[in-house]
């Protein structure tokens, strides 16, 4: 009688616990989406991530200089969801101000008619730039979070997004930010399970003074202090 009562239990225990799992809610690994490494310019370099997570992670791009760029590619995302992405970007410290995202569409996918052409040179070879009505989009309007954040700051966010010119958001003033910029922006395939690009690049390059312009500086605050001394000597003579 005892056993029968323990096998019973353990049975229920068994059952709770399948369906305690089953309600849990899914990570992002078992979604249908996936990324990968479409493309890299400019000595730019990406680490993406084994498990995408919720919300979605990128993982990580270094973008060494202003043109820099990395594209990646984003398949299987459910039709009318938005989706919350998360990056970390390296490389801006003092070398660059803005990081620019463009949504980059299939070329001769049906949708084509209304981008504004030519292309520019960052698109890659059989890509489009995103027209206001191919459906793929930052997922405007949904709410999701747009931002930049770094030690001490955070960059300002402007888009590009309800023309026929394209998906664009720029995150600009990130120019001399400490370490990493966390990165967070939405995505949206209203069709659904669409292969499309994301194209991060830097813009802005940051000037640096040349060696004949520091030296002038130089040699100018070294005039300045002597005529300092000078003045402080003929206050002390008189």
């Amino acid at each position: 009688m005892n056993k029968n009562k323990e096998a019973l239990l353990l049975t229920r225990c068994l059952s709770i616990a399948l369906l305690g799992a089953l309600l849990l809610p899914g990570r992002a690994h078992a979604d249908p989406v996936s990324i990968a490494l479409h493309s890299v310019q400019g000595g730019a370099t990406a680490v993406l991530p084994a498990d995408l997570g919720s919300p979605l992670s990128m993982g990580m791009i270094t973008l060494p200089s202003a043109g820099a760029a990395v594209a990646i590619s984003v398949t299987g995302l459910t039709g009318q969801s938005n989706y919350l992405v998360e990056l970390l970007v390296l490389g801006a410290s003092s070398a660059w101000n803005t990081l620019r995202l463009e949504v980059i569409d299939p070329l001769r996918d049906g949708d084509d008619g209304l981008d504004v052409v030519p292309y520019h040179e960052m698109v890659p070879g059989g890509f489009s730039t995103s027209n206001n009505s191919d459906g793929l989009s930052f997922a405007q309007d949904a709410g999701l979070e747009r931002s930049a954040l770094f030690a001490g700051g955070s960059a300002t966010v402007n888009a590009d997004e309800t023309t026929d010119r394209g998906d664009v958001l720029t995150f600009a003033g990130v120019a001399g930010a400490a370490g990493e910029l966390r990165l967070k922006f939405g995505l949206r395939d209203y069709a659904g399970g669409r292969d499309f690009l994301v194209l991060f690049s830097a813009a802005d390059s940051v000037a640096t003074p040349e060696p004949a312009s520091m030296f002038l500086i130089g040699t100018g605050l070294a005039g300045l202090a002597a005529i300092r001394r000078r003045r402080r000597g003929a206050e002390v003579a008189g």
